[in-house]
This record gives C-alpha cells, sequence and structure tokens, in this order.
C-alpha cells in the first residue's frame, strides 16, 4: 500500500474497545474520491469518524502521504484534514462569511485574528463554490443548500489535502446536489484535493467516485472502482432488498412488480414504454412486455415490473418461437398498449403482434397519444 498517498494498514474501528468493522483497507491515490456506500447503521459514519480522529481506533493505523496520522498533532492534523460531518452548525449572529472564516483555525493562533492572507483564502474559498454573494448573509437565514455549500467553503478554508463528508447530499433538492458535487470534482481537478464520503445516491456515487468502499455492518465487502462494484445483483445484496429492485448497469431504481396473470399487453421499444409499465405498476395491473431486445432502453424497466417480459438476443432477428409466444401471452390479455407511433426496421415482429391484435379484436390503446 505504500504507493499510494492516503491508506489504512489492518484498521478496525468500533466503540468502547469493540470492534463494529475490522481489517479495513483502503489505498487511494493523491486527487481521488473514494464513496462509502452500505444500509443505514452499517458503520459508514463509523469509518468515517475514525478516519478523521473524531473516534480512537481498535487497530491499525491511517497514513497519509506516508505519515501516520494518528502520530500528528490536532493543529497538524487540521492542517492536513477538513472534516464536514452530518452534525448542523448552529450559526445565530453569524454571517456566512464568519462561518468561512472559522476555516482557518488552524492558521491564526490562540487569539483567532485574521490576517490579509486568511481574509483573501476566505474570499477565495467562496468564490470557488459559488457563495460569495452570501458573505454578508445571515448564516441560519439561508437554504440549506447555501448553507452546506458554505460549509464546505469552510473546509476548503482549511487548504486541507484530504476532505472527509457524511452523507453532504442528503438533505439537498437536485439543482443543490449537482452544485456541491460539481464542485468536488472541481476541486480534485485543479487543486489535487483527495476526498472520502458517504452517499445514499447510489447513481451519484457511481458517477463522480474512483473508488466504493461497501461496508456492511461487520467487515468491508467490496473495495474498488465502480465498474467493478456495481455489478449485476450486488446492490440488491448488500442493501438486503425485499421489495423492488436497483438496476446497476443502468442505475434504475423500481418498486416492486405487480405479480398476477397479465391483464394488459405492452408493445414498445426504444425507451417509449417506460411510462406505460409505471403507470400499471402504480394502478396495480400486472402486465406483459415484448417483444423487447436486451439492449433496449425499455429493457430494463420491463424486466423488473412486468409480470412476464418477452425478450430477444441483440442485434439478430426475432425468433418465430419468441413471436408465437408472444402472440399466446396477447391472446390471454385484455388489452394491449402501444407505444410506438412507427416501428423501425428491426421491429417487424412489433408490428405483426400490433395487426395482430387488432384482427383478434383487443382494444388497442395508442400511448403515444396521451
Amino acid at each position: 500500500m505504500k504507493e499510494y498517498y492516503f491508506f489504512t494498514e489492518k484498521m478496525s474501528v468500533g466503540y468502547h474497545k469493540r470492534p463494529l468493522i475490522e481489517n479495513i483497507g483502503i489505498g487511494l491515490r493523491k486527487g481521488e474520491i473514494l464513496t462509502l456506500i452500505g444500509p443505514n447503521g452499517a458503520g459508514k459514519s463509523t469509518v468515517l469518524k475514525s478516519i478523521a480522529g473524531q473516534i480512537g481506533l481498535i487497530d491499525g493505523c491511517v497514513w497519509l502521504d506516508q505519515r501516520c496520522m494518528q502520530e500528528m498533532s490536532g493543529a497538524e492534523r487540521s492542517r492536513e484534514m477538513a472534516v464536514m460531518l452530518t452534525d448542523r452548525l448552529r450559526g445565530e449572529r453569524m454571517t456566512c462569511g464568519d462561518v468561512v472564516a472559522a476555516g482557518r483555525y488552524p492558521y491564526t493562533g490562540r487569539f483567532g485574528i485574521l490576517s490579509g492572507q486568511d481574509r483573501a483564502a476566505v474570499r477565495e474559498a467562496m468564490e470557488l463554490v459559488r457563495v460569495g454573494d452570501l458573505a454578508d448573509r445571515d448564516f441560519s437565514r439561508i437554504s440549506d443548500g447555501q448553507r452546506q455549500l458554505v460549509m464546505l467553503a469552510r473546509a476548503i478554508c482549511q487548504e486541507p489535502e484530504i476532505l472527509i463528508l457524511d452523507e453532504p447530499t442528503s438533505y439537498l433538492d437536485i439543482k443543490h446536489k449537482l452544485e456541491f458535487l460539481s464542485v468536488l470534482q472541481k476541486l480534485r481537478r485543479e487543486r489535487d484535493l483527495t476526498v472520502i464520503m458517504s452517499l445514499h445516491e447510489l447513481d451519484l456515487a457511481a458517477k463522480i467516485s474512483d473508488k466504493i468502499l461497501c461496508v456492511n455492518g461487520r467487515y468491508v465487502e467490496r473495495f474498488g472502482r465502480p465498474e467493478e462494484i456495481f455489478r449485476q445483483g450486488y446492490i440488491g445484496e448488500l442493501f438486503g432488498l425485499s421489495s423492488g429492485s436497483y438496476d446497476e448497469e443502468n442505475a434504475d431504481m423500481e418498486l416492486a412488480a405487480v405479480r398476477g396473470e397479465p391483464e394488459v399487453f405492452v408493445i414498445a421499444g426504444g425507451g417509449a414504454g417506460r411510462g406505460a409499465y409505471r403507470r400499471l405498476q402504480r394502478q396495480g395491473i400486472p402486465f406483459a412486455a415484448g417483444i423487447l431486445f436486451q439492449n433496449d432502453l425499455d429493457y430494463p424497466v420491463a424486466k423488473a415490473l412486468a409480470a412476464c417480459c418477452i425478450s430477444a438476443e441483440s442485434f439478430g432477428p426475432v425468433p418465430d418461437i419468441l413471436l408465437s409466444q408472444a402472440r399466446e401471452e396477447l391472446d390471454r390479455c385484455k388489452k394491449v398498449i402501444c407505444c410506438r407511433r412507427t416501428f423501425g426496421t428491426f421491429e417487424a415482429a412489433n408490428e405483426e403482434l400490433l395487426a395482430y391484435a387488432a384482427q383478434c379484436g383487443k382494444e388497442v390503446e395508442s400511448s403515444w397519444q396521451r
């Protein structure tokens, strides 16, 4: 692990000398982003607090740039590492500028007097995260999203080499989530900042992270690149999903399918059917979907929500046996929903199915007209 800028050596964490998670091995190069994922109560916050030094390690060591962090003084650690945990800062009677300036405490000495250099660092940090216009605003009177960005500016003011964040996007709307994570990417690119954080949003974790650490409450299950972690079926195992599903390849989370004999047959493709599938699921109506190629945009949702999904191998003709199976399934349904206005070159089978439905006198709803 010595080739890494940040790494843990046989790290065990827990409380009252009782280990919760043992033998944690993490290795990061400078400027990488690591995200911890796992169920609530699995130990993500405990790992982060232990790395940050807020909880003593039960065993092992945390190394930063070949230095053991347990041997650093509090002031040394503060210059190397900034921490944003879920505890809310009480900022009564403080402006946003005051809050950010508090990040200079490792450099201001015991009296906390800001130098010109400190004030420049405050302005630079606020401009970097796009909250410069909030400097004179009351911290207690801004939105949650703005508070998170101000707190990020405060952390940046410490000029750390590594940033620890615990669920930083949990209370943010989509605009502020994207802004916050975009700032993190900017910091890693421009300042080589190393980031270790926990996230509940798995789709965002897969997009922003260089490495993923999967924590399940007893041990670290997996550690690796997102493409190594998000393998089909794994997230359901990690979180113990008993209702609904998560598709790792497409980062799609779906509610549980309605079981039972299909009442509706949905003809779709090219992403046109997802709205119909979800509408039928909400209405509690079991349905059949087909014929879908397995690389079609509709396929992951149909596979998750349909009582019966008829699919064909990608990049090839639809076998006659699948067309016969689809006709038999359509015969048993009371209604057909067609989500396509026209059919492409490789969709002759679905065009035949629609004609077959009309011949059989089935009620046909054209959902593209809705």
